[in-house]
């Protein structure tokens, strides 16, 4: 099988759905590796620990992490199921970007960035990232964020292990449109 399916299908159980396999999450989001690797299997998603560690280890947006020991995974944010990934609010950079298509702009111009189903809405610290984010659903909108400034008004950031920007909202005053 190969790694680009299985890490959908990881997307999948360990950021919304760990119950359609029959694992469970704990409270940060890991869940143990064999029990992951057991359960896969039963549904038809064969991979082995050496497999896993390569997706982990070679994945472009790093969406997911081993524990220390080596014996559970989580991902890393763009959880819609409830964990405490135990982000510390940071101070971010003067400015970050949101990826998204232009069927979207008018509510967003008129409510801001909202995160839906997720914790968080997403940003990213460059340019490339949010282009890669936006081409998921089309021809790309790259929206600048003022994120300093929205820190100063009182927003939390937190920044993900893999460097990924997470905030709860983002209003429409701090967004720059193209």
């Amino acid at each position: 099988m190969d790694q680009k399916r299985i890490s959908k299908f990881l997307s999948l159980v360990l950021r919304h759905e760990p119950g359609k396999i029959g694992i469970t999450l704990d409270a940060q989001g890991w869940t143990d590796i064999h029990e992951l690797i057991l359960a896969a299997g039963r549904h038809g998603i064969h991979f082995d620990r050496k497999t896993l560690a390569e997706i982990v280890g070679t994945n472009d947006k790093q969406r997911f992490a081993l524990s220390e020991d080596g014996t559970r995974i989580r991902a890393n944010q763009g959880h819609s199921v409830t964990v405490d990934l135990a982000l510390v609010p940071e101070q971010p950079p003067e400015i970050l970007y949101h990826g998204t298509v232009g069927k979207f702009l008018k509510s967003i111009r008129t409510t801001g960035l909202h995160k839906g189903e997720r914790h968080h809405v997403h940003l990213s610290r460059d340019l490339t990232t949010a282009t890669k984010v936006g081409q998921r659903r089309g021809a790309p909108v790259i929206l600048s964020i003022r994120s300093a400034a929205m820190a100063e008004a009182g927003h939390l950031f937190f920044l993900s292990d893999n460097g990924v920007w997470l905030t709860d909202t983002v209003p429409p005053e701090f967004i720059g449109f193209p």
